[in-house]
């Protein structure tokens, strides 16, 4: 099979409404290597750096409640300073963000569904939108180009 491991794919597609963040970056717990009262923090089989994780929201308002908050995983060699939460934007509860480098790595869970993890290398401000020029209606248009 051509297609093994994390799949690359873009933002676009994972969150095609955006996402916000709504935890902290925290390490994610290597529960095999870990003992009890001894953290261990997991490391990315592929690529062997340290795995660290963030709760975001997904925007899409068809998504259904108990799935809108995924973790989205993020692989560095130190816990992100870079890339770190953009800063909160006035009047939003929460704050908006976009991801760099995505890959999804599908697996059966549990309960015996398909499911998947998402790994990124960056996390950042979304990329603003650029905002379109006005439209003139018919009715001035005419009056302007008299």
């Amino acid at each position: 099979m051509a297609l093994q491991g994390p799949i690359p794919v873009g933002f676009d597609m994972v969150f095609p409404h955006g996402c916000y963040v709504v935890g902290e970056v925290e390490p994610v717990k290597d529960f095999d290597a870990s003992t009890n009262g001894r953290f261990v923090q997991s490391r990315d089989k592929q690529s062997g750096e340290l795995v660290w994780q963030v709760a975001v929201m997904d925007a899409d308002p068809t998504v259904k409640p108990g799935q809108k908050t995924v973790a989205v995983k993020i692989l560095a060699p130190v816990q992100p300073v870079q890339p770190v939460p953009p800063a909160p934007m006035p009047g939003l509860p929460f704050t908006p963000v976009e991801f760099d480098h995505v890959t999804v790595t599908l697996y059966v869970n549990g309960t015996g569904r398909l499911a998947y993890s998402i790994k990124v290398r960056a996390m950042r401000a979304p990329r603003s939108a650029a905002v379109p020029a006005p439209v003139k209606n018919s009715s001035t248009a005419g009056k302007e180009a008299a």
